[in-house]
C-alpha cells in the first residue's frame, strides 16, 4: 500500500514594507526631527547669529547711538591696534586667566576624585555645587562685604592673628588676585561636576587590573584617570578658558576696573566704550577681535588635545 506524502509547505513570503509607507515613516521622522531643532535653531539665529553679524557690520562705522552710523572702514581696528588701553585690557585679561583656570581646574579635579572615592552623598554634591548655583553679582557683593578692610570679617580675622588689616579689593597689587579667587571659589564646584560624570564613566576593572598589577594610587591616576578624563579636559578648559576672558559682573561690583585700571580687563573696556563713552563702532570691533582670539585659542586647543578621538573606544 503506497502513501501519499504530505503537501510541504512552501516558505513564507518576506514581509516588507511598501516604499510608498517607508518613505511616509522616514518623512515622518524627518519633520519630527525638524521640529525638536526648530525652537533651539530659531533661538540661535535671534540672540547668536543676528547679533553677532549686526556687531561685524557696526564696527565698520562710527556710531554713538544718537546719530545714524557712519562708514568709516576698517579705521576702528586700526585704532584698536594703536590703542594701549586695548591691549593693556588683553594682557590683564590674559593674565586673569593665569591666575584662575590652573587653581581652578586642580581644586576641581580634586574634589572630583574625592566625591568619586570617599564620598557619593547628593548633599555633598549639592553643597559642592552651591557657589555655581549663586548669582555672580551676589557671589561679588557678599565677598565685597567679607573682605571690606574696616567691617568685613576676613580682615577682623586677620587683625586677631596680629597681622595688618590688607585691602584686598582696593589695593592695585592685590585687586586681580582676589577676584580670581572669588571666582575660583564659585566656578571649582562646576568643574568639579564635570569632572565626577567623567570619571564615573571610567570603567571599573581597569583600576582593579592596575592594582593587581600592583600599581599605586599616583600610577593609575597619572596612566588611567587623567588620560581617559580627556574629553573632559577639553571642555573644561575651552569653556573656562573662555568664560575668564568674558569676566565683567564681578569686576563691575568690586572694583569697577579700578583701582588705577589694574582690573580693567578687556570686556570691561570693551563695555566702557560702548555705554560710557558711546563708542559703539569701536567696542564692537574689539569684541568682533576678542572674538576671534576666542576662536583661534579653541580650535589650537581642540586640536592639540585631539577632542574628537575617544580613549575609551
Amino acid at each position: 500500500m503506497s502513501t501519499i506524502p504530505a503537501a510541504r509547505p512552501g516558505p513564507l513570503p518576506a514581509l516588507r514594507k511598501r516604499p510608498h509607507a517607508l518613505a511616509v515613516t522616514r518623512r515622518a521622522e524627518t519633520l519630527t526631527g525638524f521640529a525638536l531643532v526648530l525652537p533651539a535653531f530659531i533661538g540661535f539665529l535671534v540672540f547668536y547669529a543676528w547679533p553677532t553679524l549686526r556687531a561685524i557690520e557696526i564696527s565698520f562705522t562710527d556710531w554713538n547711538l544718537l546719530r545714524a552710523p557712519k562708514f568709516i572702514g576698517f579705521d576702528n581696528y586700526v585704532r584698536m591696534i594703536e590703542d594701549g588701553k586695548f591691549w593693556n585690557g588683553m594682557k590683564l585679561s590674559a593674565y586673569y586667566v593665569l591666575l584662575n583656570i590652573p587653581m581652578q581646574i586642580v581644586l576641581g579635579l580634586f574634589l572630583a576624585v574625592a566625591m568619586d572615592r570617599l564620598a557619593r552623598s547628593l548633599f555633598i554634591k549639592a553643597v559642592v555645587l552651591l557657589p555655581y548655583l549663586l548669582s555672580n553679582v551676589l557671589v561679588a557683593m557678599m565677598w565685597l562685604w567679607m573682605l571690606d578692610p574696616i567691617l568685613g570679617v576676613v580682615n577682623s580675622f586677620i587683625v586677631l592673628t596680629g597681622a595688618d588689616r590688607q585691602p584686598f579689593f582696593g589695593g592695585p597689587d592685590q585687586a586681580l588676585f582676589t577676584v580670581a579667587a572669588v571666582n575660583i571659589w564659585r566656578h571649582m564646584g562646576l568643574c568639579a561636576m564635570l569632572f565626577l560624570a567623567g570619571l564615573q564613566n571610567i570603567p571599573r576593572h581597569l583600576y582593579e587590573a592596575a592594582s593587581l598589577e600592583g600599581a599605586t594610587e599616583w600610577q593609575m591616576f597619572r596612566r588611567i584617570t587623567l588620560p581617559l578624563l580627556r574629553p573632559v579636559m577639553v571642555f573644561v578648559l575651552v569653556t573656562s578658558v573662555t568664560g575668564s576672558f568674558q569676566i565683567f559682573d564681578t569686576i563691575a561690583v568690586t572694583t569697577a576696573g579700578g583701582p588705577l585700571d589694574s582690573t580693567r580687563v578687556i570686556v570691561h573696556y570693551i563695555v566702557q566704550n560702548a555705554f560710557s563713552f558711546y563708542k559703539m563702532g569701536y567696542a564692537s570691533a574689539m569684541s568682533m577681535t576678542l572674538c576671534a582670539v576666542m576662536l583661534a585659542y579653541t580650535v589650537v586647543q581642540m586640536r592639540i588635545m585631539r577632542a574628537n578621538e575617544n580613549d575609551l573606544a
